[in-house]
């Protein structure tokens, strides 16, 4: 007597920022491909099939696209430009502020409030 079948596995292979073709929400869409495998006495031996998809986290659509659009997506996820964004120019002219650790920004008292100043404990305003 044999026992065989089929078994699906799921692999994750990046996590995308795209615009849904459903919601049309940018959002986060996970590529992943599904293999199915032959098993003899539940021991998978080949690949039956491999399939690629698309998931919006938004709204849940998924979608089949092919291998070749795969392979573009993973790519561009590994790519080092998505990997460590670049830190922002200031504009011309302009220069960044600089902040140590534990120090804090001076604030501006806002329109029409007076700046009040602060007592230790136990001690009052008079």
């Amino acid at each position: 007597m044999l026992i065989w079948g089929w078994r699906t596995y799921m692999a994750q292979l990046a996590m995308l920022n795209l615009v849904c073709s459903g919601c049309h929400n940018p959002s986060a869409h996970s590529l992943r491909r599904r293999t199915t495998k032959f098993t003899l006495f539940f021991i998978p031996l080949f690949p039956i099939s491999r399939k690629h998809s698309l998931q919006c986290t938004f709204c849940g659509l998924s979608y089949e696209i092919s291998r070749e659009q795969a392979d573009q997506l993973v790519a561009q996820a590994q790519s080092p430009a998505m990997q460590e964004p670049q830190p922002q120019q200031p504009w011309a002219g302009q220069q960044q502020p600089q902040q140590q650790w534990g120090q804090q920004q001076p604030q501006q008292p806002w329109a029409g409030q007076q700046q009040q100043q602060q007592q230790p404990w136990g001690q009052q305003q008079r």
